[in-house]
């Protein structure tokens, strides 16, 4: 696997472009590949029939028009944990006792009858909340006098109430959710005017969002669209709302989707919501590495040693560089591909980094899905143009080089060099055999939770691909070791909401980046599930496809999960005044954590005395 294999009369006349070209370009003798093309698969739109099942314990989302981001607030609610199921019948959507109606309320969409039975729904005892509540003559069930619509306003403040409990010392009590000089990319807003129970305030101080009571039941006015904050956060779509790239706390998305399951859990008597991280711990702790460098493969094997030592799984992104060009030297020879290996036997998992680690990867075009090595041969000429590259020529043959080197696993996660992320990646990864991305940043995001790609990072097809974003890099501002401290409160904020932080270190060389390595785990082992890339993407996967359901029995209730996916360290919250009746299901207050499942199951939850019901 040297050099002089260069010659082989099979590889020929790629010996002879190279040399008119004046590349160099390092050929493993007899390997060629992938011999598999890949197709792009066309976006297959959601289907809001595809929510539609579930008991009247779920949230019910009334779905008052389906040519909105509702796509997008169903991401959300699944990762927070909210079940829920999604109807364009509101005689449905109101046998629950909490309903959530989306994307708004206006007479100009809804019908008398469909407003008559949302208005008696509340007066019987129902919890309404209605997003974008524009007119249908529901003013007085809602609380307020009159709507001012909008798109100026950029910044949101929760106010101390029951709803809001512990947002403050949280720091989810102040979120930006727009730009405030270019209002035009802004989601739309919307002030309720003469309300007198205001729990968010805009900038501006107007009122956001307003809480009312209606007969016995309750209501709440969301004055901003959840799914398109979601949406643009998602989708990689924010304009000027990140408050900055990296290594700072920014929960928007967050914030808004705890509010969201607050009320549920606080409306709903019958409310089990899902955990966000394994094993009922506080945090997702995840290292990972990034490889790019003529002597980071060399440098990598000592930070793999130090985490094989404390048994902790990280997962290294190894760009596959056997093209010498502007950016550098080979490093993907005999000796590069004998230190894949060595990654690989110490456990931690090995991820693409692409082959030619190109910013200008924006704009590379999608490819035939033939790319194979050796041919495909991409050259960076400058910082800003690379030729002879592809999206799926990237991913492909990254791909293939590493799983022939690091024969213990298949490659399976992905990040580009630069964070370099188009629109067209989320299905170009499906297509090439890849299930996670951790590809953009947290607060770029706006969330420190993972959540689920679209086709296009659109609005109405999802993809298989999971996104696991970035919380701390080591090379914007000073040196890692030197704000530790900083990484370490961000670690302990992002616990205080049970998100996950992902680090993210270069091994260019052996430093003070191995101290904060070791010093980041002693902080957060504790109270952490410290896992990989691949290894929390399974659990989130699966989690993702848990169903909930609750039915209720003469000794309290039967809850009933169906995990399509096996799962081990499920977390649920169950209501208040229900202990499970099987001693061993492991129990922690309100709290379940759950041991390996598959399938459905049932819990049975006797009623203990003060019986909430």
């Amino acid at each position: 696997m040297t050099l002089k294999n260069f010659f082989k009369p099979s590889l020929l006349g790629l010996a002879a472009l190279l040399s008119a070209c004046g590349d160099k370009i390092h050929i493993f003798d007899g390997l060629e590949g992938p011999a598999d093309i890949s197709v792009i698969a066309a976006p297959s739109p959601a289907d809001p029939a595809d929510y539609k099942t579930g008991e009247t314990n779920r949230l019910a989302v009334y779905l008052t028009d389906p040519n909105s981001n509702w796509l997008s607030l169903t991401r959300g609610l699944k990762t927070i944990g909210i079940p829920f199921r999604v109807t364009q019948n509101y005689e449905d959507a109101l046998a629950h006792d909490v309903v959530l109606v989306y994307p708004h309320i206006t007479g100009r969409v809804l019908k008398p009858d469909a407003l008559a039975a949302l208005r008696r729904y509340t007066k019987d005892g129902g919890t309404l909340i209605g997003t974008n509540v524009l007119g249908g003559g529901l003013q007085d069930v809602f609380g307020f006098d009159s709507i001012d619509e909008g798109k100026d306003k950029s910044g949101l403040s929760f106010l101390p109430s029951p709803e809001t409990e512990g947002f403050a010392d949280k720091d989810l009590d102040k979120i930006k959710i727009g730009s405030a000089s270019d209002i035009a990319a802004n989601p739309g807003t919307n002030v309720y005017q003469g309300a007198k129970n205001v729990l968010a305030r805009y900038e501006t101080g107007d009122a956001a969002i307003i809480s009312s009571k209606f007969g016995a039941g309750k209501t709440y006015a969301l004055g901003i669209d959840a799914g398109q904050v979601l949406a643009k956060g998602y989708n990689r779509r924010q304009v000027d709302t990140a408050l900055s790239y990296a290594n700072e706390f920014q929960p928007a998305l967050d914030s808004i989707l705890i509010f969201l399951e607050n009320l549920y859990r606080q409306n709903e008597p019958q409310a089990v919501t899902l955990g966000t991280v394994p094993d009922g711990k506080k945090l997702s702790f995840i290292l990972s590495y990034d490889v790019d460098f003529s002597e980071s493969l060399e440098n990598a094997i000592t930070y793999a040693q130090d985490l094989s030592n404390r048994d902790v799984r990280g997962t290294f992104f190894v760009q596959t560089k056997y093209v010498e060009d502007f950016n550098d030297k080979i490093f993907l020879d005999d000796r590069g591909a004998e230190l894949i290996g060595q990654l690989d036997s110490l456990g931690v998992e090995v991820a693409s980094h692409t082959v030619a680690h190109s910013n200008a990867l924006w704009d590379f075009p999608m490819g035939s899905g033939k790319e194979a090595y050796p041919k495909y041969a991409p050259f960076v000429q400058t910082a800003e143009q690379t030729r002879g590259a592809t999206i799926l020529g990237e991913l492909r043959v990254s791909k293939f080089l590493l799983d022939s080197f690091a024969q213990g696993q298949s490659v399976r996660s992905f990040r580009p060099g630069f964070l370099a992320n188009p629109h067209t990646m989320p299905q170009a990864l499906a297509a090439t055999g890849y299930d996670y991305s951790s590809s953009t940043t947290a607060n770029v995001s706006l969330t420190h939770l993972p959540f689920q790609l679209t086709h296009d990072r659109g609005f109405d097809a999802l993809t298989p691909i999971f996104e696991i974003p970035i919380t701390l890099e080591d090379e914007l501002g000073d040196p890692l070791y030197e704000r530790l401290q900083d990484g370490i409160n961000l670690a302990r904020k992002i616990a205080h909401i049970e998100g996950s932080f992902v680090a993210l270190i270069h091994t260019d060389d052996v430093d003070g980046r191995l101290k904060a390595q070791q010093a980041l785990i002693e902080e957060v082992q504790p109270y952490s599930s410290l896992m990989s890339i691949g290894e929390f993407g399974d659990w989130w996967r699966a989690r993702n496809a848990v169903e909930i359901d609750v039915e209720e029995t003469r000794i309290g209730l039967n809850l009933k999960i169906n995990a399509p996916l096996p799962i081990d360290g499920l977390t649920l919250d169950i209501p208040e005044g229900f202990a499970p009746a099987d001693p061993d299901v492991k129990r922690a207050g309100s709290r379940l954590v759950l041991g390996e499942l598959s399938g459905e199951h049932v819990i049975v939850l006797t009623a203990q005395s003060g019986d909430p019901r």
